[in-house]
């Protein structure tokens, strides 16, 4: 079976596809901060106080 050759984006199909990107980019951020404040309310701010 041939392989037909890449298709070019429209103007308006490639300003979609970056927006979608950066919305997918801004909720990995999000969630991982979320992760991390989730993380570190479990843990307490004890675990900053180390024994000298």
């Amino acid at each position: 079976m041939a392989e037909l050759p890449p298709r070019r984006l429209t103007p308006e199909e490639l300003k979609r596809r970056r927006k979608r990107s950066i919305a997918i980019g801004l909720a990995l951020a999000a969630f991982v901060l979320l992760v991390y404040v989730v993380t570190f309310a479990k843990l307490g701010v004890g675990v900053l106080q180390r024994p000298l």
